[in-house]
């Protein structure tokens, strides 16, 4: 019953509640992971889908993933060597250079730790160099870069170049999105993630990884 009502609180937006019955899972023996599988994961997926019919908007979106980054706040420090988080990929994402917006970013990121990835945020405004400072350092299975104007999406090739550069480029996953890209723009960034929306850019991502 608990994990119903964690996946209800999700869609519904509750973060102020959420942690309660978080809470009375683990009290129950319900360890951090299924509550990752079985609730938060599901229910994240579900508010992507709904944004992708237009049945729920962008307060609807922002308000499940405060409730899913409440949830993680108390799981994560439960989550050690094989819980769900572990057998995961880390993921570093940032805005790009010149672009100060994170909204976009922000909800991609509480998606993709609440469907259980480790999460490397770099913040706004990213130039190249951080980019490859951040994928020497941490080794990522996927590189996101967010971009919400078309005069800083010219950012991310420069910072794709950077990457190959660097020799940090191949053996990884690239992902964009932002309002002004297309997947035209990552045919020809050859970028292999295009996400319209944060439901979809965590779907993706886990689609892409088990291909892998």
């Amino acid at each position: 019953m608990n994990l119903e009502q964690i996946y209800a609180a999700v869609l519904e937006g509750k973060r102020h509640e959420i942690g309660a019955w978080v809470q009375q899972a683990l009290d129950e023996g319900v360890s951090a992971a299924t509550i990752i599988e079985e609730a938060l994961r599901p229910a994240m997926e579900e508010v992507g889908d709904r944004f992708s019919r237009a049945e729920f908007y962008l307060p609807d979106l922002i308000l499940a993933s405060e409730a899913t980054k409440s949830a993680i706040a108390l799981l994560r420090p439960l989550l050690g060597e094989g819980g769900a988080a572990s057998r995961q990929e880390t993921i570093v994402i940032g805005t790009v250079q010149g672009d100060l917006h994170d909204i976009g970013k922000n909800l991609v990121i509480a998606t993709l730790e609440g469907t259980g990835y480790r999460v490397v945020d770099l913040g706004i405004d990213v130039p190249p160099d951080r980019f490859v400072e951040a994928v020497r350092a941490h080794n990522p299975a996927v590189v996101g870069f967010s971009a919400l104007l078309s005069t800083t999406m010219v950012s991310i090739p420069k910072t794709i170049e950077a990457l190959e550069e660097a020799g940090l480029r191949e053996g990884r996953l690239l992902a964009i999105g932002g309002a002004p890209i297309t997947q035209r723009n990552a045919d020809e960034w050859h970028v292999e993630i295009y996400a319209a929306d944060a439901g979809t850019a965590a779907k993706l991502v886990a689609q892409r990884l088990a291909e892998r």
